[in-house]
């Protein structure tokens, strides 16, 4: 039996201790152990209750992981134990808006507006606690009104003021460097926002290095090519922080994915998987996903299939089809789309890609236009590299029209990926016509478009980098020198990726440096030491190495 199929079984045991004990007037499981450490991690005094504090630093504590629901119950025990604890609801708001997800749906708005309200309405006793929530107020007012982002900003500049108010009080600096994560643009490649917000943290971390939210937010802030490496220790150090919180033993991977370290990728997120799918059982029964759920499965995918372990890849895809009931967010559409899109597209099997089916699990997908498109952009590769001229072109349409309806929503971000994929699938389809020239421009404009992008936090990668895509293009059109270059540019951004170090190996053979060939096989080969499939890729390079 494999890990993959373990998992649940492992972590069975563990449901019990998951969820944070609700409002005590003592530390949870005495004053020593993790219940301790979470006591004396978070530093975030109230005017409320020596009880009541207790439980607010737990509950801080709690939330600092994002794990929303639990912390929302934490913070509602002491509203409903000590009804004048202002804070109380104060917590219950933050545990209503998921800054670096996705926006709070209509339900979650009018419960955050509530305990603003309710806050408000208990006259918080010190100037500091109305700081506070006014700051989270300004997140959740006009909301029928003004957009989601125009509200996180307000959001940040409140806190901006907490911070400069009260130099000394380190949650202050903490909630700042989330606020600035979660304003921080996609479009914005000096990351101007994460620098500001790990220099808080760094300093913070270098007081309380036991705080999760430090280590938390450090991964998010690390999280680009350009910075990852300096997210390693706090990628090391969070899931030993908190070590029942599914969240915390998934963040680690961000920056393990990032730098292409696939085996760490692969056992964070295996044990993030099992926390997640014991808590979701436990919570909503067999064959329920929450978004952490998803989110750990996409993350073990691409890890899988960047070291040829395609048998555990594909368990991960039939894992999916187990799934019949859960939320309606963003990083579940994400990865239910992106899992089998990624399963065919990397391994390059074609009619496999050009049959995908469309995610057949219940869910309003009508809301989310770019997880269609993963599909269709699959679906339109597949087809073109079948020889299905005609299906490439319906699936090219049906991408632009995915596209227009994001531009009409004004989703610019999401609209631009979409584009990347059209423009990337038509590249190909222009190859198979033999446009070659048309294929390389539209391929170049497809990943200088992504390249003015990062990621968004919900997924590992795109299912293609575009780079790559380019460089495969380049050299299947007889211009090895130019392939070699792009394949090297998309590993800069895209570590340790199977295809591209191929590519790279491919590349350099044919300009004639052997070295470089030889180095980037020996690559290959050491990527896939833990393979459980025999790719020809594999053999060609065993080949080419004389093995």
């Amino acid at each position: 039996m494999t890990c993959h199929r373990n998992i649940a079984i492992l972590f069975a045991a563990a449901l019990a201790p998951l969820a944070p004990p609700a409002f005590a007037t003592e530390a949870p499981h005495g004053q020593s152990g993790a219940a301790g450490a979470k006591m004396g991690a978070v530093n975030f005094p109230i005017s409320c209750s020596p009880a009541a504090q207790n439980a607010f630093r737990e509950a801080v504590w709690t939330l600092h992981s994002f794990w929303y629901e639990e912390a929302d119950k934490s913070f509602g025990a002491i509203t409903q134990a000590e009804p004048a604890c202002a804070m109380g609801y104060w917590g219950i708001a933050m545990s209503h808006w998921y800054p670096l997800w996705f926006p709070p749906n209509p339900a979650a708005l009018k419960a955050g507006s509530e305990a603003v309200d309710k806050a408000m309405a208990t006259q918080p006793k010190t100037d500091r606690e109305r700081d506070y929530i006014a700051a989270i107020a300004a997140f959740y007012r006009d909301n029928d009104k003004l957009d989601h982002r125009t509200r996180s900003v307000a959001y940040e500049k409140a806190m901006e003021q907490v911070y400069l108010r009260y130099p000394d009080d380190r949650e202050a600096g903490v909630f700042y460097a989330l606020a600035l994560n979660a304003t921080a643009l996609p479009t914005d490649k000096s990351y101007a926002n994460q620098r500001k917000a790990a220099a808080i943290l760094e300093k913070v971390h270098g007081e309380q290095p036991q705080h999760p939210g430090v280590a938390h937010y450090l991964i998010h802030s690390y999280d680009s090519a350009t910075l990852a490496e300096q997210g390693l220790p706090a990628a090391r150090s969070y899931g030993q922080i908190a070590p029942a919180v599914p969240h915390a033993q998934h963040m680690p991977s961000h920056i393990f994915t990032r730098l292409g370290l696939w085996e760490e990728s692969i056992a964070s997120n295996l044990t993030a998987h099992a926390a997640a799918l014991a808590y979701v059982t436990e919570a909503s029964g067999p064959g329920s996903w929450d978004q952490e759920t998803l989110h750990t499965m996409d993350y073990l995918e691409y890890a899988y299939l960047q070291g040829a372990q395609d048998g555990e890849a594909k368990r991960v895809v039939d894992e999916l089809t187990t799934f019949h009931k859960g939320p309606a967010a963003l990083p579940v559409a994400y990865a239910m789309a992106a899992i089998p899109a990624r399963y065919a597209l990397e391994r390059r099997n074609w009619a496999e890609a050009a049959a995908l089916p469309p995610a057949s699990a219940p869910f309003p997908w009508e809301r989310f236009p770019w997880a269609e498109a993963m599909t269709s952009f699959t679906r339109t590769l597949g087809a073109a590299r079948t020889g299905d001229t005609a299906g490439a072109e319906t699936g090219l349409a049906k991408l632009q029209s995915l596209k227009d309806k994001l531009v009409q929503a004004n989703d610019t971000y999401w609209a631009d990926q979409v584009e990347v994929q059209r423009l990337g699938a038509a590249a190909v389809v222009a190859r198979v016509q033999g446009r070659d020239r048309d294929s390389i421009e539209q391929a170049r404009a497809a990943a200088d478009l992504e390249s003015t992008m990062d990621k968004h936090p919900a997924t590992p990668g795109a299912i293609l980098p575009a780079r790559e895509l380019l460089a495969d293009l380049l050299l299947e059109t007889d211009d090895p020198v130019a392939a070699l270059t792009e394949y090297e540019r998309s590993l800069g951004t895209d570590r340790n990726r199977f295809r591209s170090i191929l590519g790279k190996a491919r590349a350099a053979q044919q300009t004639g440096d052997r070295a470089k060939a030889t180095g980037a096989y020996q690559q290959l080969i050491a990527l896939c030491d833990k393979g459980d499939t025999s790719r020809p890729e594999l053999a060609e390079a065993k080949s080419f190495l004389g093995n």
